[in-house]
């Protein structure tokens, strides 16, 4: 008997197979199923709800998909041999319910097995995110839901361009931007999407030249406009995630409602002078409920508490380092990856080069995000915020 067609009958010996069909029903039951083939056979179809794990990289990212060694998993590959040898590898890993697919992908479709073609990155999105497609928490899939991410941005500002502009470079498929102001050539100290050439130009569209060529394939969605209670709702509808980084309290609280109703997440930020703060304001999160902006700052400060940056000056690096951090906690929902700042308030000193990190309890009796009775409703933002110097 040759080599090959021995380790093959010793593999067979010692792997479980099932038949895809069995392999259906037993992944209807919750079971995992990994198609180990390349990437140009999947491309031409998979099973319904498969892990897609090539064949290289199984034993390195197996436990992102599947973390329970004790979880029943069935491999597939095109007719049965490649599966034989993963799934021996799968059990010396420590699984300890592996079977292969007999026939593989093959017998799959023979049978009429539900079959879907898997969305791909193009040979130039391969390229452009290769680094992302190394890192088995971000992956193929991983870059495809940040391709798929409708981001909105309050603010072409400060905060705002740091974080657009990385945003874009990691592959946000769409990224809107709110802003009725125009480039000023003070705002080139630390506004990094604008240009000097373009003093006097929409801040928008100037958004919009700078991040279409830092990467062409991203939508750029425009809003030359002010936000308030008559159009935050027809703006922020459809947007998954809303990166604040706007500079005044009444749009903070305004976005802040907004995000509440609309079961948006608000990624946080603000800076002064040589500090910075970042948060996540998600009351909706199903899995981790956080406070919102209100249980943070039931009332705003008075105004000579908490001058703007026109009025105290801010330093032009500092909104680079709190927008990147507005950016990072973006891609973390997006990704579903390692523990958001929802629930705490991430404070930068640059003087100090020191981070305060503050826990954050929600109000029982808030009125917009403790469930308790109908949303409020829109208030008149400019005179509540007025009100604090009364």
């Amino acid at each position: 008997m040759a080599a090959k067609e021995k380790r093959l009958a010793q593999l067979r010996a010692s792997v479980p197979e099932v038949s895809p069909t069995e392999a259906r029903r037993l992944q209807s039951e919750g079971a995992a199923l990994i198609d180990v083939r390349e990437p140009d056979e999947v491309a031409a179809g998979s099973p319904l709800g498969a892990h897609r794990i090539v064949r290289g990289f199984l034993e390195l990212r197996v436990e992102n998909s599947v973390p329970d060694l004790d979880h029943p998993v069935l491999v597939m590959c095109a007719g049965g041999v490649r599966s034989l040898f993963a799934a021996e590898n799968l059990s010396q890993l420590g699984y300890t319910k592996v079977s292969s697919v007999v026939g593989g992908f093959n017998a799959w479709k023979n049978d009429k097995l539900p079959v879907e073609i898997p969305p791909r990155l193009t040979p130039d999105q391969r390229e452009r995110y290769g680094r992302h497609l190394l890192m088995p928490e971000v992956g193929e899939k991983g870059q495809l839901k940040l391709i798929n991410a409708k981001v909105l941005f309050v603010g072409a500002g400060g905060l705002g361009s740091p974080a657009a502009y990385y945003l874009a470079a990691a592959g946000i498929g769409t990224i809107g931007i709110i802003d009725d102001d125009v480039v000023d050539r003070s705002n080139l100290q630390r506004q990094i999407l604008h240009t000097d050439d373009r003093v006097g130009m929409s801040k928008v569209k100037s958004a919009e030249i700078t991040l279409k060529g830092l990467n062409p394939a991203v939508n750029v969605v425009a809003h030359e406009t002010r936000l308030d209670s008559s159009n935050v709702e027809e703006i922020f509808n459809g947007y998954d995630i809303v990166v604040d980084g706007s500079d005044n309290f009444p749009t903070r609280y305004l976005v802040n409602d907004a995000c509440v109703k609309l079961k948006i997440p608000n990624v946080h930020g603000s800076i002064f002078r040589f500090e910075g703060q970042v948060s996540v304001f998600w009351p909706n999160n199903p899995g981790n409920p956080s406070p919102c902006y209100r249980c943070l700052y039931p009332e705003p400060p008075p105004p000579e508490m908490a001058p703007s940056c026109a009025e105290a000056g801010v330093l032009g690096i500092l909104p680079g380092v709190v927008g990147l951090l507005e950016a990072v906690e973006t891609v973390k929902i997006i990704l579903s990856l390692g523990d958001t700042l929802a629930g705490r308030l991430l404070h930068y000193d640059a003087l100090r080069a020191r981070f305060t990190e503050l826990q954050l309890d929600r109000d029982p009796d808030c009125a917009y995000c403790s469930g308790k009775g109908e949303f409020p409703g829109y208030i008149d933002y400019a005179q509540f915020c007025s009100m604090a110097g009364a």
